[in-house]
């Protein structure tokens, strides 16, 4: 069975309606970043970067959550193209895309509007920017076609689902306005029973809610001040 190191935050809800869509068995392993169980060496020798989320399949290790969606694909061969097949590159475009672009944008967007300490103006409006220019491109994407790879629901919607839930927290409640195309996307996943499913998972435990002191330095330790 595989086990599926998780929490609530965008990149490992991507893996969790991931593995409902493909009715894969999984066993949860909670990790609460903001008690610092991401720098326990026992989920470090897992992944070595501390990030959530990671999965342990049959003595198997994957982690960076598009790498999982990938590897979960390959491993059912669903809500993937086949390999060399036409539509594969299209589809690993916009993958790499969320990876690589909407993922760490929106990421540094949220830290920089919402936990990062002053001065931070140049920050925010930067990465703001380019949060908007990448989701921008989604919306007009999804302008033209139903599914971010056409007319089939695939891993690259899972991807975009993960982070498109939280726009109002990456851009400011408005934002969703801005993106109607990406809000009709958005629904139709919503309403998908493993949507439903992934989303309870946040009645199976719960994590720390508090940004104390103690959770800021677990999740950014580079804000502890330096013992000379």
């Amino acid at each position: 069975m595989i086990k599926f190191y998780y929490n609530m935050a965008p990149n490992p809800m991507k893996v969790a309606l991931c593995l409902e869509e493909m009715g894969l068995p999984y066993e949860l392993v909670p990790v609460d970043s903001r008690k610092g169980e991401q720098h326990a060496p026992a989920f470090l020798a897992i992944n070595p970067n501390a990030k959530v989320p990671a999965i342990v399949d049959d003595g198997e290790t994957v982690f960076d959550s598009n790498a999982i969606l990938l590897y979960l694909a390959e491993k059912t061969g669903k809500f993937v193209p086949a390999p060399a097949s036409k539509g594969r590159g299209e589809m690993l475009s916009w993958l790499m895309f969320v990876a690589s672009g909407i993922g760490p944008y929106s990421g540094q967007a949220v830290h920089f509007r919402n936990f990062a300490p002053e001065p931070k103006e140049y920050a925010v409006n930067r990465y703001t920017f380019e949060a908007q220019r990448h989701w921008g491109i989604l919306e007009a994407r999804l302008g033209k076609h139903q599914f971010m790879c056409g007319d089939a629901y695939g891993i690259v919607d899972m991807a975009v689902w993960g982070w498109s839930r939280l726009i109002p927290f990456v851009l400011g409640p408005e934002a969703p306005k801005q993106y109607p195309n990406l809000q009709r996307h958005l629904a139709e996943i919503s309403a998908r029973p493993a949507a439903v499913r992934a989303l309870a998972l946040k009645d199976k435990h719960s994590f720390k809610a508090e940004m104390d002191e103690a959770a800021r330095l677990a999740m950014f330790p580079h804000l502890a001040k330096k013992v000379a």
